[in-house]
Formats: C-alpha cells, structure tokens, sequence
C-alpha cells in the first residue's frame, strides 16, 4: 500500500504537505505533485495537511481515481524531490472553493 496524490491537486499544487512527509516522498512538476511509492513509509501525515484533500491512502481511493497509483510512481521517478513549501498555483484558492472545501 502507498498514499497517492490524485487530480484535486492538478492545477492548485499547495505545498502543505511536503513539509510534513519525514522521508522526502513528493516530486513536483509545473501542474502538481507526485509521491514516489517506493520512498514514501505510508504515515499518513501528509493526508490531512492537504487542502484540497488530494491525498490518498491506496485502499482508500474514490473510485474512478485507481489510476493514480500508476501515475504517482511513473511521474516521481523523473521530477524533482521538494521538501519546501511553493506557493499555490494561482486559481487554487478558486479550486479549493469550488470543491467546497
């Protein structure tokens, strides 16, 4: 099992999370984040730091959103590792409203 970092974070990428995750699991790109499945020790810590609740526990996926496990390992493997907080993307704050959160 890993935590997964579905599409609620596409477009928004806070940071949050990052700084909380003890072992450096999360990879960044332009759009969002990733969790490297094979770094990340499955604490849970960053699941409630995110708001816009894009993280996941495997065994607790919506359905429809499976395909994020895939994902998370294939995009970590080339990005960047961030422990440091970025700010939001802009229009995340429109996001997170929208997602009633």
């Amino acid at each position: 099992m890993t935590t997964v970092v579905t599409d609620n974070c596409k477009g928004c990428r806070f940071t949050d999370c990052v700084t909380v995750c003890p072992v450096e699991a999360f990879h960044v790109d332009e759009d969002m984040l990733y969790i490297n499945p094979d770094v990340c020790i499955d604490c849970s810590a960053c699941i409630p730091e995110c708001p816009v609740e894009a993280i996941f526990e495997e065994d607790d996926l919506p359905d429809g959103q499976e395909q994020w496990v895939d994902i998370n390992e294939e995009k970590s493997q080339d990005l960047p590792i961030i422990t440091d907080t970025l700010e939001p993307l802009e229009g995340a704050e429109d996001k997170r409203e929208k997602l009633g959160l």
